[in-house]
């Protein structure tokens, strides 16, 4: 590849980090700019509210690369600054200083920034948000000091910090608008497994109410107004409603935005010269035949080796099924594929939920769309072929565990 050419990547989290990796192993030789606005060299997010969080494991472990790697694959770190504006017209970059840098081709993983609250409060002392090592390390710190917790959102990130609070000894009360806890994601048969786990760890659950208000003095958390006027006593408030694509910057250059950076399934924009993968990327993914973005490790993981794959004039396509993991207490569990609240219509359980050691699957017409597997490993790759297979199958057969699941798969 031609070595005059500067390839700009905005956005040094992991698919920042791993587009550039794609790039030198499909040989580009070209200038690679890696520009990030964190001071910490790329990392992986998950830790931050699982194992680093708990103090299980160190922050080294995080990191994408070695710091070495970046010297040793001439890719040029920028770090601790942003870019302000694309102009597409001149392909620059403008950088805080207003000074510009020239770009062959772009590639956007700008991730995704933390909802708040419009709530009185909002501002206290206390108050928390997670996305970043920083605030894992707020987290981590409040909870050795704190006796209560009201978490606001009972999603991923929300049940992983009531879990290492939990285990911190905090007093944790959370607080969702739905009936149960990532209802929206898993519908109600597995979702009560969730809010029986947490249950059984001491978890108060105010579930179907909001948060109008987080109480303070002299600047502190003191607790939070629920909509019905019922006060919950805590001294730290964490805010886990979901993130936002962060795409101003695509925005104010004219590209397509809607929820994310609008890509191909190639992760291409409209713009030939830019290309977009992450949290941030709104993607057509051809086994699905539909445009989704997924806020998961895995598209962060996978992603840029297609992005890179564009950039470099290729093809290439991204059709690989969406992937996430989470660990709460003595539950570990692998989500496939995607069955959203409208998409399916029958759940198969497979195994045993109250002991928590199963496999649940979400059909529709007879054909599976997504798979879980609960405290039972090694069968992740069956569970992919199933989806991917699109043929139907018999869901009793389905959840009788003498049946292997291979046998499930055509011939």
């Amino acid at each position: 590849m031609a070595g005059s050419e500067t390839f700009v990547i905005v956005g040094a989290g992991m698919a920042g980090a791993k587009g550039a990796q794609a790039l030198r192993e499909q040989g580009f030789d070209g200038r690679i700019v890696l520009i990030g606005d964190e001071r910490h060299r790329p990392y992986e997010r998950p830790p931050l509210s699982k194992g680093y969080l708990m103090g299980n494991t160190d922050f080294d472990t995080a990191y994408v690369h070695e710091e070495r790697w970046y010297a040793d694959n001439r890719v040029d770190l920028q770090l601790g600054t942003s870019v302000r504006r694309i102009d597409r017209s001149l392909r620059q970059v403008e950088l805080p200083d207003g000074s510009r840098l020239d770009f062959d081709k772009l590639l956007l993983a700008t991730g995704a920034n933390p909802r708040s609250l419009p709530v009185p409060g909002i501002e206290a002392d206390g108050v928390l948000h997670l996305r970043r090592v920083a605030d894992s390390d707020r987290i981590k710190q409040t909870l050795a000091e704190v006796e209560r917790l009201v978490v606001v959102g009972a999603g991923w990130i929300g049940l992983e910090v009531t879990a290492a609070a939990r285990a911190a000894g905090v007093a944790v009360t959370v607080v969702e608008t739905a009936e149960l806890p990532l209802l929206r994601v898993l519908g109600r048969e597995v979702a009560e497994v969730f809010a029986a786990l947490h249950r059984d760890h001491g978890v108060d659950f105010r579930f179907a109410t909001v948060v109008t208000e987080i109480i303070t003095a002299d600047g502190r958390v003191r607790g939070v107004r629920l909509r019905d006027g019922t006060e919950l006593p805590a001294e730290a408030v964490l805010v886990a409603v979901g993130v936002d694509p962060e795409t101003s910057l695509a925005r104010e250059a004219g590209l397509r935005v809607n929820n994310g950076i609008v890509v191909d399934a190639s992760l291409r924009t409209a713009d030939p010269n830019i290309v977009a993968a992450g949290d941030v990327a709104n993607a057509f993914n051809p086994l699905l035949g539909k445009q989704i973005r997924v806020e998961h490790w895995a598209n962060a993981l996978n992603q840029p080796a297609v992005a890179a794959a564009a950039m470099l004039g290729r093809d290439d396509k991204y059709a690989e099924l969406p992937y996430f993991f989470t660990d709460q207490y003595d539950l570990g569990m692998e989500y496939r594929g995607l069955a959203g609240p409208d998409d399916y219509d029958q759940v198969v359980l497979r195994g045993n939920v109250e002991g928590r050691e199963f496999v649940a699957f979400w059909l529709r017409d007879g054909r599976v769309l997504a798979g879980m597997n609960v405290n039972i490993w090694d069968v992740g790759d069956q569970i992919e072929r199933l989806i991917r297979s699109g043929s139907p199958v018999d869901p009793a057969r389905l959840a009788d565990t003498e049946t292997p699941l291979d046998d499930l798969l055509p011939r």
